[in-house]
């Protein structure tokens, strides 16, 4: 099983929540046992991570599996279960009747259920007063239908329209226009090139950091960065006086903070802070999924490449969506950075020992089947492996950009 996952957006572009789902449901090969799989993996190996976000988890079923004990095991707070229509063969009103008892137990429960628009049909009337979410695919369904959708929707306020194949900033502008409350897609995460864009004083000053770290440079040097930049110390104090480094007093010297960090954790503290600072309107999920692009391909590369080059691996993820952070090609926006050759091949030229890592990390979040099978196979990485990786890195990500 192969797991892939899509953010969810609200309005301003935050990330509301994650679709999670098994890509093998195009397959022949794939049985009812699949999604109950998913679920189960969700419980058993992310559970400690769960806890530790608000973000809803969307989940792909099937009639069998929502009826299975499974679901029994698994804590319905942040969980939607997306519940497909009636297949053909069973669409009369008797067996869509029948199937609605499965889900009433599940309301119950704390579940929040989400369906596609065809619910909005007369015959899913008893199913659409258990809903939270009706979805509507702007692929399959035309504005003008989406626009009477929303009208209804807007007389049950305890259900939200989530507008999903979203692909263009026009898509997005009228499915908002429409009443839409969420939106799911490619859209945000597409680079808009501006050539000669001047790259924000912040963003000058960590590329300054970074490529001080590189270079080796001496304390003093580093230090004085964060002199010149308010924005910047202020940021590496919040960070290394947080409960989460451990330390046992208050550092408040911009020299004993660096060297309590080292070169190495400073180099990955100053790429996120790239990552999760972008330039001013680009959604804050563009940072996101570079974070947890970076995490994932980490992961990965822990089994087979040494310290140095995961740590590379890491940078090559969260810098990929580099472009779309800061308003220019890719190109451009390394020039300005000192980094590995392995890292630029791999960002650049999809070539080196990183570019597969990077490769199957993308078909993790688009959901590319072959992508993905060439390249766990050439990684010699089994499904779960990469399963696990992946939903830690969702999980590890929700905390570090949240």
């Amino acid at each position: 099983m192969a797991i892939a996952r899509q953010p969810i957006l609200d309005a301003k572009r935050v990330v509301y929540g994650y679709e999670l789902f098994d890509r093998s449901l195009d397959n022949p090969n794939y049985t009812a046992a699949s999604d109950a799989a998913l679920l189960f993996n969700l419980l058993s190996n992310a559970d400690s991570e769960m806890r530790n976000t608000s973000k809803s988890i969307f989940i792909n079923c099937t009639h069998q599996t929502l009826s299975g004990g499974h679901l029994e095991l698994i804590e319905p707070d942040r969980v939607v279960l997306e519940v497909p229509p009636m297949p053909a063969d069973q669409s009369d009103p008797e067996d869509i009747e029948t199937f609605i008892q499965t889900m009433i137990g599940l309301h119950k429960r704390g579940f929040r259920l989400a369906f596609d628009h065809s619910v909005m049909e007369p015959a899913y009337a008893n199913w659409l007063v258990l809903a939270s979410f009706v979805k509507v695919d702007v692929s399959l369904v035309p504005m003008s239908r989406l626009v009477t959708i929303a009208r209804d929707l807007a007389k049950q306020p305890a259900i939200q329209l989530v507008v999903e194949k979203i692909e263009t900033q026009q898509q997005f502008d009228e499915a908002l226009k429409a009443g839409a409350k969420l939106f799911q897609g490619y859209w945000f995460a597409r680079p808009v090139l501006v050539k000669g864009q001047t790259i924000r004083p912040a963003q000058a000053a960590v590329i300054q950091l970074i490529n001080l770290v590189r270079k080796q440079a001496s304390t003093t040097e580093i230090e004085e960065v964060f002199k010149h930049d308010p924005t910047l110390s202020f940021n590496l104090l919040r960070f290394i006086n947080s409960a989460g480094f451990g330390l046992s007093c208050e550092v408040t010297s911009f020299r004993h903070a660096v060297m309590l960090l080292g070169l190495k954790k400073l180099f990955r503290w100053a790429a996120l802070l790239m990552t999760t600072s972008g330039a001013a309107g680009v959604s804050p999920a563009v940072g996101h999924a570079a974070v947890v692009r970076g995490r994932l391909m980490e992961l990965l590369a822990a089994e087979l490449l040494s310290t140095d080059e995961c740590d590379n691996a890491f940078v090559v993820g969260i810098f990929s969506l580099l472009d779309t952070m800061l308003g220019m090609p890719l190109k451009d926006a390394l020039e300005a950075i000192s980094l590995p050759q392995s890292v630029t091949d791999a960002l650049l030229h999809n070539k080196g020992i990183l570019a597969p890592f990077l490769q199957l990390t993308l078909a993790c979040e688009n959901a590319d089947d072959k992508l993905f099978a060439d390249n766990a196979n050439a990684l010699q990485l089994t499904g779960d492996q990469v399963n696990m990786a992946h939903l830690q890195a969702l999980f590890w990500a929700e905390n570090i950009t949240s």
